[in-house]
């Protein structure tokens, strides 16, 4: 709630008739509360009785029996302490006489809770007006902490209430039935990932998803997530913004073409090349000439810095961010597990606002280390929050048995296939979870998944 007397210099706007005349309209007919719940909290009121008298309004309509009058809200207040007996009630009666029209109710609750949003950016640009002069924050950690508040904001006012379930499913299930089956059905169908197994399971990347990927380190979530961008820009010709907050633009792209030309990686470190290797790599850099993938290698990038870049970019259809630990908070935290858990809520609230998928890279923690014979990853494996299986819709987890390699006897170490992955949908609100057999070519930093019969 803006604090009313945030700066002498600074008049709060708001409107005494209009919030005399919400107040008034409920006095006079308590059913105009249906009408303004959903528009007004106690808060959005300026003058302090105003929102005593609205909240023990609020109070009457969801739990108590007795009508709403301005008797029996004067003698609730003088009960609490919150209100003197005489003036409190002459006032109530005041309000109720004096209201206008009850028909626009509606009308004098939108002004009420404009103005509301009003003084709540005043109060914010303040509060960064003088945290800025007095010079105690960092120009950076101002910007992202300011851009935090403001989207918090703007958040309280979208509208989102409660719809009747037909209308629901008319407006909503049957609407996106028709589209998915209709002549552009591709275009509002899930994007495929490019690996089959793994589309019949989480139906492609959807949108408002947030999706995790885990492993322990070099396992392969940067190959794993790169091989994801060149599939749905290149194959499902989308657009995609990849955020690596660890790796430069100029190694993601040579990841990328060395995936794609079939060339070792460490040759375009090297330039070792011959006169083929050459060829292919023309035609590679050729083929991404068109493909709507756009690298940011920014360190230290925050949720609202992702947001606006996203937004300024237009029309983007996915967001692969390499990785979790490694974005920082708009905001301080007492701990990590805190900044870490509000990460993750921002990131699933970026995915449901923008209405695209969110992936993110996530690392595990060492449980995987101490688990006897058995390492595969498990969701409590989840690094520094709990949260982060909570706010995800989807949770996967690549597994190389090659990286526990050390551990096996001379004669177990010659069985392993070092190519071999596995791909585990240890969580999926859209379907089914289990595993999928996948290869690693590890020279080419490419995935390929092993399309078994999907039951």
């Amino acid at each position: 709630m803006p604090d009313n007397n945030i700066s002498n210099s600074i008049m709060l706007p708001y409107s005494l008739e209009a919030e005399q005349a919400v107040l008034g309209a409920v006095l006079t007919d308590p059913d105009c509360m249906e009408i303004i719940i959903s528009k007004v909290k106690p808060e959005y009121f300026y003058l302090p009785q105003h929102q005593i008298v609205f909240s023990s309004m609020l109070t009457m309509y969801t739990g108590s029996k007795a009508k709403i009058d301005p008797v029996v809200i004067a003698d609730v207040l003088v009960k609490e302490g919150l209100y003197d007996l005489a003036g409190g009630r002459e006032y109530l009666l005041t309000l109720r006489d004096n209201v206008p029209s009850t028909a626009n109710v509606e009308t004098y609750a939108k002004i009420v809770e404009e103005q509301y949003y009003l003084r709540a950016l005043i109060t914010v640009s303040q509060g960064i007006i003088e945290k800025a002069t007095s010079g105690a924050v960092e120009a950076v950690q101002l910007l992202n902490s300011a851009e935090q508040e403001i989207y918090d904001i703007s958040r309280g006012k979208v509208e989102n209430g409660p719809k009747k379930i037909s209308d629901v499913i008319i407006n909503d299930v049957y609407d996106n039935l028709y589209k998915i089956t209709g002549e552009d059905k591709e275009q509002y169908k899930g994007v495929s990932t490019g690996f089959g197994t793994l589309d019949k399971y989480i139906t492609g990347l959807n949108k408002s998803d947030f999706i995790l990927i885990g492993a322990r380190p070099a396992m392969g979530k940067t190959s794993f997530a790169l091989n994801l961008a060149q599939n749905v820009t290149m194959t499902a010709k989308k657009k995609c913004i990849f955020f690596s907050l660890e790796m430069s633009k100029k190694q993601l792209a040579d990841r990328l073409l060395s995936s794609y030309a079939g060339i070792p990686s460490q040759k375009l470190l090297t330039g070792e090349l011959d006169k083929d290797e050459w060829a292919r790599l023309g035609n590679a850099a050729g083929a991404f000439n068109d493909v709507e993938l756009y690298l940011d290698d920014t360190p230290s990038i925050t949720v609202p810095e992702i947001k606006s870049r996203v937004m300024r970019m237009k029309n983007v259809d996915i967001i692969i961010i390499d990785y979790l630990s490694l974005i920082q908070s708009a905001t301080k935290r007492d701990n990590r597990a805190q900044e870490v858990s509000e990460i993750t809520r921002h990131l699933k609230m970026l995915a449901k606002d923008i209405n695209i998928p969110v992936v993110c890279c996530a690392q595990l923690n060492r449980g995987t280390e101490g688990r006897g014979k058995s390492h595969k990853p498990q969701l409590s494996d989840l690094r520094e929050s709990g949260s982060i299986e909570q706010d995800a819709d989807i949770v996967m987890f690549l597994y190389r048995e090659e990286y526990y390699k050390g551990e096996l006897d001379d004669d177990q170490q010659e069985e392993v296939d070092v190519s071999k992955t596995e791909l585990i949908v240890a969580k999926n609100r859209h379907g089914p979870t289990g595993s999928i057999e996948m290869t690693f070519d590890k020279e080419f930093t490419r995935f390929r998944s092993i399309d078994r019969q999907y039951e």
